[in-house]
């Protein structure tokens, strides 16, 4: 029999604030014995992310810190080139010659003969000048009736109202070409800068690059020396082995650019040429981008079959680089797979214009050198597992 005293009713409710308050309890003593049942891949996914995540951040600060000192971090890496190039030339001079003067000789001889060719083109199109003119006027005019013929058939009011747009399009935005020109000339100003800065750091990297590097080793604790001497010869290896294997190749594509401009009789060959070779040092896209403006030429110039004949050079060239050239003089330095060089060099380019395009693939190459290296050969004291 059930009795209830008068007066002393319990609280509505006090039954499920008791059994919350227990189950509160339970989960906060599971969670202090660490009982909670986490998966295990649950786990180390989670601390995966969070160290990729780390990883991100890290990486997005650094190309920040690089666009605020882009002349600083460009020069930089001009001198890296230079020293990876004329490295060996001035170790081999100096024995010879005493090294400062080995250094100076290697370095002011290279650039001498750079400025020379520079020069030898710059006379070449001011003496064809005239002539190109010319030709050009003749040519646009070409083109113009090959697109009014079959078998594209453009209408002549069609071809007149764009070359109208065009003209009228200069009109109205004279004063913004102006000033783009101006700003050019200011940026022209901070490539010269940039040039002296980074043949003053050549100088130094060239003769003694090596003191850089043990001083900046003897400010390592002494259990990090180690593991950075290795990374730091690894990746001066893969960046020197890349710098002039890219040279190589950019050298045969201009040879083999030239010889065809040349045979073809198109105007401005040789400075098509140099374009080819500066082109060839942004991976997969730069040659056919030079070869696309040679076709431009050829067909302003020589006319639509020239030019076709100068497309096709485009495909020849493209597949003698890609399966001849990149797998002989590349594969012994840099082991990356087509599709991380595509990626990388279109990432380079969104995140700083050509420059970005230009340095993508040796950081990339580099990075992926000193994790090999790290991973082929793990501390001793720590072995490798799973984050978590």
């Amino acid at each position: 029999m059930r009795y209830v005293v008068l007066g002393s009713r319990p609280a509505r409710g006090t039954g499920a604030v008791a059994r919350a308050r227990t189950a509160g309890t339970a989960i906060r003593r599971a969670a202090e014995r660490d009982d909670v049942p986490v998966n295990q891949g649950l786990r180390v996914a989670a601390a995966y992310a969070w160290r990729l995540l780390v990883l991100g951040v890290a990486v997005y600060a650094a190309f920040k810190i690089l666009g605020r000192l882009q002349l600083v971090a460009v020069a930089l890496f001009l001198a890296l080139v230079v020293t990876s190039v004329l490295r060996p030339l001035a170790d081999l001079l100096a024995r010879r010659m005493p090294r400062p003067l080995a250094v100076v000789v290697s370095v002011m001889g290279s650039l001498v003969l750079i400025l020379g060719l520079l020069a030898l083109v710059g006379s070449l199109v001011a003496g064809e000048s005239d002539q190109l003119g010319q030709e050009f006027a003749g040519g646009i005019g070409r083109i113009q009736r090959w697109l009014e013929g079959p078998p594209l058939r453009v209408r002549h009011t069609v071809l007149s109202n764009l070359q109208g747009k065009v003209t009228t399009y200069v009109k109205e935005h004279r004063s913004t070409l102006i000033s783009s020109a101006l700003s050019g000339a200011g940026r022209a100003v901070e490539v010269l800068t940039g040039a002296v800065l980074a043949l003053f750091c050549s100088l130094f990297f060239i003769h003694s690059g090596d003191r850089f590097w043990h001083w900046f080793q003897g400010l390592l604790p002494e259990s990090a020396r180690d593991p950075w001497s290795r990374a730091g010869r690894v990746a001066w290896r893969t960046f020197a082995g890349y710098t002039r294997g890219i040279i190589i190749v950019a050298a045969t594509n201009a040879v083999l650019v030239g010889i065809a401009l040349f045979a073809l009789r198109v105007p401005l060959a040789l400075p098509l040429t140099l374009l080819e070779f500066f082109a060839a040092f942004i991976p997969l896209v730069g040659s056919p981008i030079a070869l696309a403006v040679a076709t431009v030429v050829a067909l302003a110039s020589r006319g639509p079959v020239i030019a076709l004949v100068v497309l096709a050079l485009i495909v020849v060239v493209g597949q003698i680089e890609g399966h001849v050239l990149h797998p002989l003089v590349l594969s012994w330095a840099v082991r990356l797979h087509p599709v991380v060089v595509a990626l990388s060099v279109i990432s380079g380019g969104i995140l700083a214009g050509v420059i970005g395009a230009v340095v993508a693939v040796p950081m990339v190459s580099v990075a992926w050198s000193v994790i090999s290296e790290m991973r082929a050969r793990p501390e001793p004291d720590h072995p490798g597992r799973s984050p978590g």
